[in-house]
């Protein structure tokens, strides 16, 4: 029996049952043999996997990746072509662009790699068309921009991130608030800081049971659901933000522009008229959390044209010198900061020191 059939019968039978407190716990087994059938499907069990599809995987380079994602034919390609002035193959028929195409633009002193990703078709995290391939590479890229065509319903959101759901890529969500460590031995210790609405003690043993681990400690910091644990024991999970791309708003009304602007993590553009460009690189810049910081030479002003670009979470100035190269950090004795992140301009400081958008450093070695 094929394993899409399996997970087939599992979801039929996810459907028939109803959806109380006595049948959570077997909702969640469900659900947990769901994850594991669909871990299976993206990586097959055979010993020598095939070629990995021709032209796929792009060498990343720039300080943020950012994936195109959508269904054939919504302009993806025009897109790209005129934000980075990379020529994509356009055409009125759908599937034009059959491998990744990169491009990198220049924005606020950034490189960021734009990749133009084949059009993705239903079912494509259960392997149909070049889907596996094309959201194994969504899974590499910093920001996803999902290109949907206004003239077509918005049902096709919805497709779309059920396709990427279904490879563990969460779009716009944070990693649940669940500790979990296995041990050698004594059980199942479980712990709850707050008022848990779904899972309770049989059940998250069940749901482990499931993965044949019997020994843990599970801390549930917030209200978690079945889906959650099974993300947290997964561990294969990439948390990406997102934004949904409108394209061809020049073919309908200001009033159902209007409308369209109230959708959460939503910019409409039209790609063949660049409008609205503005708007959506203020939002990319937004959303990948990128911090610029300028060097300064011994005695000369800033370099203001090329920083250092370092993401949101690692700003520490030793963060900054392993960007550059790693043998800066053995010379370093220390850094002078000018900025916001400082009290005084400017401020004799050490590598621990968090840096802020726009700073200036100096680095002093020994």
């Amino acid at each position: 029996m094929s394993i899409l059939i399996k997970i087939a019968e599992i979801e039929a039978e996810m459907a028939r049952t109803q959806r109380n407190k006595a049948t959570a716990h077997h909702l969640g087994l469900l659900k947990a043999k769901i994850a594991k059938l669909r871990r299976e499907l993206i990586t097959p069990k055979g010993g020598g996997g095939g070629a990995a599809g021709e032209g796929f995987d792009v060498a990343k380079t720039g300080d943020a990746r950012i994936g195109f994602v959508g269904f054939p034919s919504v302009g993806k390609s025009t897109l790209l072509s005129n934000l980075a002035g990379v020529y994509s193959e356009v055409a009125a028929y759908e599937f034009t662009t059959l491998t990744t195409v990169p491009g990198v633009i220049r924005y606020k002193g950034a490189k960021i790699q734009l990749l133009d990703l084949p059009g993705i078709i239903e079912g494509a995290k259960d392997g149909k068309g070049r889907g596996r391939q094309v959201i194994a590479v969504a899974r590499t890229c910093n920001l996803i921009l999902i290109v949907l065509d206004v003239l077509k319903p918005l049902g096709h959101k919805k497709l779309i991130e059920k396709e990427l759901e279904g490879f563990g890529i969460r779009l716009n969500k944070h990693p649940p608030n669940i500790g979990y460590k296995r041990k050698d031995k004594g059980g199942i210790n479980f712990t709850s800081t707050c008022v848990q609405t779904e899972l309770d003690q049989d059940t998250v043993k069940s749901i482990l049971a499931e993965y044949k681990i019997f020994n843990a400690d599970i801390t549930l910091r917030s209200d978690s659901t079945a889906d959650d644990l099974i993300d947290v024991v997964e561990g294969n999970r990439v948390y990406v933000p997102c934004i949904y791309v409108l394209n061809k708003i020049d073919q309908i009304s200001i009033e159902e522009l209007d409308i369209i602007y109230k959708v959460p993590h939503c910019v409409p553009i039209s790609a063949h008229s660049r409008w609205n460009f503005d708007d959506l690189l203020e939002k990319m810049w937004d959303y990948l959390k990128l911090v610029r910081i300028y060097t300064k030479p011994k005695g000369q002003l800033p370099d203001y044209t090329s920083p250092v670009v370092l993401p949101d979470e690692h700003t520490t100035v030793e963060d900054f010198c392993l960007k550059i190269h790693k043998s800066l950090m053995k010379e370093l004795k220390y850094a002078l900061v000018w900025g916001a992140s400082v009290k005084h301009n400017p401020q004799k400081v050490g590598r621990e020191h968090v840096m802020i958008d726009e700073d200036v450093i100096q680095l002093v070695k020994k």
